[in-house]
């Protein structure tokens, strides 16, 4: 993997993390055009991921000390319960990954129809969001985390959008928009830690050849840098109800992967 093709790939997960347009099936479609097989170079993939967090961390770190501050007071507080709706969030992707990993692995295999197909369900999510009124609630209950943590396990395909899906699924239930899209990012951190963990097992396990240390560092720095701007700009979308535009896009990029599926 060349420098140039690492920092194009590290501003596709970047930005597309954060954006509601799928960063899984960006990245199919990336590399698809660009030639390259990230399951060759594993160490690149975990790298993008934790920068993803790493700037996550950054939009959110004033509300993540708040959190961590407020949890281990030990009480039934308002963080308490925050912090407990994540990691409720949480339970369905990690049941996805437990009991289905090889399914899961299966859809990444470059099938531009699949990617497709799920542009298309994502493109469905997001124009349905702009056919309901703003909801008013300041506090997502935990039913409605949970069930935003079950479209989340669902954007494990590539073309899903995981914050189009949550985002559009808290909408969807009548919650506020802020409080829709601070969860939406701050509920991914938990499985990418995860994930990427794990990645790193495999990665020491297997031997897999690095990808070397120029393009590992221009991919995480171009992955930090698109990932911090999306996201802020993304919560400020998300306020002004303006997810049409990537449902239009999310649609025309489905229409022509399943074209050239053919």
């Amino acid at each position: 993997m060349s420098i140039v093709q690492a920092i194009i790939l590290g501003i596709i997960q970047g930005l597309t993390e954060f954006l509601p347009v799928s960063s899984s099936g960006h990245l199919e479609l990336g590399k698809a055009l660009l030639d390259v097989e990230l399951e060759e170079n594993l160490g690149f993939t975990v790298m993008v991921h934790l920068a993803t967090v790493l700037s996550t961390i950054t939009v959110f770190l004033k509300e993540i000390r708040e959190l961590v501050s407020g949890f281990f007071r030990f009480r039934w507080n308002n963080e308490m319960k925050y912090v407990l709706k994540i990691l409720l969030s949480a339970v369905p992707v990690l049941f996805a990954g437990l009991f289905f990993e090889e399914e899961v692995e299966s859809l990444f295999s470059g099938n531009l129809m699949i990617v497709g197909g799920a542009l298309l369900v994502t493109a469905t999510l997001l124009a349905a969001t702009s056919f309901i009124k703003a909801g008013v609630s300041k506090k997502i209950p935990f039913s409605d985390a949970f069930i935003m943590g079950i479209a989340q396990a669902f954007a494990v395909i590539p073309g899903l959008s995981r914050s189009g899906s949550t985002i559009a699924t808290g909408l969807l239930l009548k919650n506020k928009r802020e409080d829709v899209a601070r969860f939406s990012f701050l509920m991914v951190l938990i499985p990418i830690i995860g994930a990427s963990l794990l990645k790193i097992l495999d990665w020491s396990e297997s031997g897999v050849a690095e990808t070397g240390v120029l393009p590992l560092a221009a991919g995480f720095i171009a992955a930090y840098i698109s990932g911090f701007l999306a996201c802020k700009w993304m919560i400020n979308i998300v306020k002004k109800g303006r997810l049409i535009w990537f449902a239009l896009y999310c649609a025309v990029v489905g229409i022509l992967s399943i074209i050239v599926s053919f």
